[in-house]
């Protein structure tokens, strides 16, 4: 838990479950006496689900967790995400409706029966929940929830913190923000300053600030949610008009049911708005029943035939709707949708009739291109996909509507002493020494931020004139552009999901004004997020991902020199991108790390159809290669300024404070001096503030036991098709500051994680979440350069625990299963790891793993193996001890070296020793697990066909 918090003591009464029992042992105070005055969503979702398992210890019976605030802010999104993980039963507060008019309206909430139900759970007594459907507008039915099996019941709904309820509640979250914060921006842009902030929120949001705003101040987690919309889960789409629609829709997917719906689609238009049809800066919101669903803005992206849209729609309520009418917007367009779709899990299949064309349209939808695609083709649709949407085809029959004089806006806010009030609630005893007071700030937390000059929601990219930037024209010579014009870069910087779609929209006007090649550069230092963006960008425009590290020198990678513009085969570099840019075929090379040599070549060739290559690398920008590039991507964030924060905790936590600037020139020596500077002359800049340690977006499910399985069960279990097997080495080392307080024994919480696996330096800074018996992890590795470490151990972390192994991996793509061989463990574990939870325990069940999970770390496992005599000062093995050391040794002496200093010729450090001594025993298990896989793949086949003659025989 961070340290860099608000002590606050729960309010009396209710279920607030801190007792005041003797502590048994050195652990820190319960989670929820210190949690952070308001946090990310991401930071959010793990604190609560720490605070669930935490209470669960604690308690009897079950514990009930209520998640509030306005419409559209991410209060379902979280519940779901906290479900998916801990397993628990969400209740709906809008099936407790009683009427169907408003959903925000507190009178439409049955609250009695709501407790009534919550009191049941309580008391250990199943109960009965209402059903509503919003199609019929009513109540149809109602469901039985098992107080023994729900564990934990989470109420999700607008009003889950009302004052009726508080008392019943275990765990209170407020959730501000979403579109909430971004629709209050949209409207103050576009209206201007003709209303007050107060005014526009009492417009939009009539019942917030007097019945919803002050129940969110009685929260123990607060969380500003500033997801809006993103590609991330991006949805790809082909649509088109198709005469024989009903015989693809009849033998598409047979055997499927079909789901009817019904939309109704408008679009709002800002007051004194132009006449021209500038969809991006219309509002749409679709009808769905008696729910309204809201998005800002056109957020889409048409590639080829695939229109790709993000994650970019909320329900809000019709008071909402009725606001922003009264505030001067017009509905320009409005049409009928009806919807007849079937799904078969890996895309579905709509038909969609609209009533203002008198068209019927067939639309294939699905989270991957490459299967929709596949779909398509599949069905032989011969007619054209149309990528135009159904407002642009509406618009081009009939014509953009003309304007309305909109009314004209009162420039007046309630004033009356209980809306002063609760406009600036207090908080719930925060100690004024800790924090500033709530109402000597500008805004309270519940509110959108303020800026003085808001800017448009969605930024358009522009072209000026080549000449090179008078700052940096000594390194960029202006011949080298194709064309006379260029990017002009955006003012601002951006978050992960914006500037992930500015990126794409630039590729495409890149190509759209200089043709093909386009050739992209995205740089920032290590950890930032770079891979991450260019593959979520190559997986929407189809086009190639070339890191930089295939670029490694090998004598230079033996020093673990990543951070050193040096390293990289400059020459060889701009080979290929001058090859590229003359549209001829280049091999770039591909990198072995484990080795430390190139293994081979790649052969790129951009066409028309693949117009684009992304290169991606920590010296992407500098000067030397982006002359060649036609647009910079600086990424800054990440695991780059986790780590910072985390450092900053722990010097804090041992009464030392250091300032980021200092930690950052320790543990990232390269990047103010040799990085940063190429940064500041990016096209677009991006602030990664996605943490893949907490957030539910990158989790991976993990079963670990150590039962013994044979090779052929795994074999059986996963697709034959697209089985792929590798072997890796890895060594662990777990640096702790001396000083800070643990829970008297040493565990993953304590520890920064380094691991050293394939040449790689990556880290791990949280702990994983554990649930039953899955271990809840990151799916993704965060690359460090060795000098981070050795900037670790200057600042005084001391490596505490060695872990030495080798891992033999299978998989299919969706299933993962690594068999890990601990050094001096006498059997193997094995980890089966997958982003769905369900396939994850059905490949444990299939290889008869039932009983034997384990969530312990290995760090425990080999802790609790280590007898008394054994451990050393460290808590690890005596024998072990040196090898850490001549291993921490050799970081500190590569890592403060920089290349100038190191030496063509140098002597091997005994710890290079260990390294190849693995990367032999490594080898001889690959040629035996090759050798094995033969076997096993000759005996299955001889097997195979045997069957199939005595079949014939037959």
């Amino acid at each position: 838990m961070d340290d860099d918090v608000v002590k606050r003591v729960f309010q009396e009464g209710g279920r607030d479950y801190f007792q005041q029992q003797p502590s048994t042992s050195s652990s820190s105070s319960s989670i929820l006496q210190s949690l952070p005055l308001h946090v990310s969503f991401d930071h959010g979702y793990y604190l609560l689900v720490k605070s669930i398992q935490e209470l669960r210890e604690k308690k009897e019976g079950i514990v009930t967790v209520g998640i509030g605030g306005p419409s559209g802010s991410g209060k379902s999104s979280l519940a779901e995400k906290v479900a998916s993980v801990i397993g628990c039963t969400v209740v709906s507060m809008e099936n407790y409706r009683d009427g169907f008019d408003e959903g925000n309206d507190l009178g439409s909430i049955d609250f009695d029966m709501l407790v009534r139900n919550l009191e049941d759970l309580t008391k250990g007594e199943d109960t009965l929940i209402p059903v509503f459907d919003y199609q019929q507008k009513k109540r149809v039915g109602s469901k039985t929830i098992k107080s023994a099996s729900s564990g934990v019941v989470i109420v999700d709904g607008t009003y889950a913190l009302h004052a009726k309820l508080r008392s019943l509640l275990d765990i209170r979250v407020a959730v501000v923000g979403g579109v909430h914060f971004s629709l209050l921006s949209k409207v103050q842009y576009d209206i201007g300053d003709s209303c007050s902030l107060d005014y526009l929120i009492d417009s939009i949001f009539p019942m917030f600030r007097k019945h919803i705003e002050p129940d969110l101040h009685h929260a123990q987690i607060r969380i500003n949610n500033s997801f809006v919309s993103s590609f991330r889960e991006a949805i790809y789409k082909l649509k088109c008009r198709s005469e024989a629609a009903e015989e693809h829709f009849a033998s598409a997917f047979q055997g499927n049911e079909a789901q009817i719906d019904n939309f109704i689609e408008m679009y709002l238009r800002p007051p004194s708005a132009s006449e021209e049809a500038r969809i991006n800066d219309w509002i749409k919101v679709r009808q769905s029943g008696i729910r309204y669903y809201l998005s800002l803005g056109d957020q889409r992206i048409v590639d080829k035939n695939f229109i790709i849209r993000p994650k970019a729609e909320f329900e809000v309520g019709r008071m909402t709707l009725g606001g922003l009418l009264a505030l001067g917007y017009a509905v320009v367009v409005s049409y009928k949708r009806a919807s007849k779709s079937v799904d078969n899990g890996n895309v579905s299949l709509s038909l969609e009739t609209i009533d203002t064309l008198g068209e019927t349209f067939m639309v294939l939808r699905g989270t991957n291109r490459k299967t929709v695609g596949t779909e398509a083709l599949k069905m032989g649709i011969s007619e054209p996909w149309i990528t135009k949407s159904y407002l642009e085809l509406i618009l081009e029959r009939k014509g953009v509507p003309r304007l309305n004089t909109p009314p004209l806006l009162p420039n007046t806010s309630l004033t009356t002493s209980q809306d002063r009030m609760i406009a600036a609630p207090r908080p719930i005893r925060v100690p004024p020494n800790l924090v500033t007071r709530l109402e000597d700030l500008s805004q309270p937390w519940t509110r959108s931020p303020t800026k003085s000059k808001m800017e448009p929601i969605v930024a358009t990219w522009h072209f000026i004139s080549s000449d090179p930037p008078q700052a940096d024209s000594s390194t960029i010579d202006p011949s080298s552009f194709r064309d006379t014009v260029k990017l002009a870069p955006m003012p601002d910087s951006y978050d992960l999901d914006r500037g992930l779609l500015l990126a794409v929209q630039a590729i495409q006007a890149l190509l759209e004004n200089k043709g093909f090649p386009v050739i992209v550069g995205i740089g920032g230092p290590s950890g930032s997020g770079k891979t991450s963006l260019a593959h979520k960008m190559a997986n929407i425009v189809g086009c190639e991902v070339v890191s930089l590290e295939s670029y490694y020198k090998s004598e230079q990678v033996k020093d673990f020199k990543y951070d050193d513009f040096s390293s990289l085969d400059l020459s060889l570099l701009s080979k290929n991108i001058d090859d590229i840019r003359n549209g001829q075929r280049t091999k770039v090379p591909i990198f072995d790390l484990e080795t430390g040599v190139q293994s081979g070549f790649k052969e790129l060739e951009v066409s028309e159809d693949c117009g684009v290559i992304i290169f991606e690398g920590v010296y992407a920008l500098h000067p030397d290669i982006r002359k060649s590039l036609d647009l910079w991507i600086a990424v800054v964030g990440g695991v780059h300024s986790h780590l910072i924060s985390r450092v900053q905790r722990d010097k804090s936590r041992v009464g030392c404070f250091m300032s980021q600037n200092e930690i950052m020139m320790t543990v990232f020596p390269m990047f103010q001096q040799f990085i940063e500077p190429h940064l500041v002359h990016a096209h677009l800049k991006i602030r990664n503030d996605f943490d893949p340690v907490l957030s539910p977006e990158s989790s991976l499910f993990v079963l670990k036991s150590n039962k013994q399985v044979a090779y052929q069960d795994i074999l059986k279990i996963l697709d034959p098709a697209k089985f792929c097997s590798s072997v890796q080495n890895f060594i662990d080392i777990y640096l702790k500051l001396p000083g800070l307080p643990t829970n008297g024994q040493l565990t993953e919480g304590d520890c920064i994680r380094v691991r050293i696996c394939e040449g790689r330096f990556a880290l791990l800074i949280r702990e994983p979440i554990r649930e039953g018996n899955f271990i809840i992890q990151p799916k993704v590795d965060f690359d460090i350069s060795i000098s981070t470490v050795a900037g670790l151990l200057n600042l005084g972390y001391q490596a505490v625990a060695y872990i030495e192994a080798s891992a033999f991996i299978y998989q299919d793509g969706k299933i993962l299963i690594e068999v890990d061989h601990l050094q001096d463990a006498p059997n193997p574990y094995l980890q089966i790891k997958g982003v769905d939870k369900d396939a994850v325990a059905a490949a444990g069940s299939m290889l008869k793993l039932d009983g034997s999970y384990t969530t312990k770390s290995y760090l425990q496992i080999v802790l609790e193996r280590l007898p008394a005599s054994g451990r050393g000062s460290g808590g690890i093995h005596t024998q072990q001890a040196a090898r850490l050391q001549e291993l921490v040794e050799f970081i500190q002496s590569q890592g403060s070296s920089s290349a100038s200093e190191s030496s063509p010729i140098r002597e091997v450090s005994p710890v290079e020793g260990v390294i190849e001594d693995m990367q032999s025993r490594i080898r001889r298990l690959e040629r035996w697990h090759t050798i094995n896989t033969v076997l096993w793949t000759f005996l299955m086949s001889a097997l195979v066909g045997y069957s199939l003659y005595q079949r014939k025989r037959q």
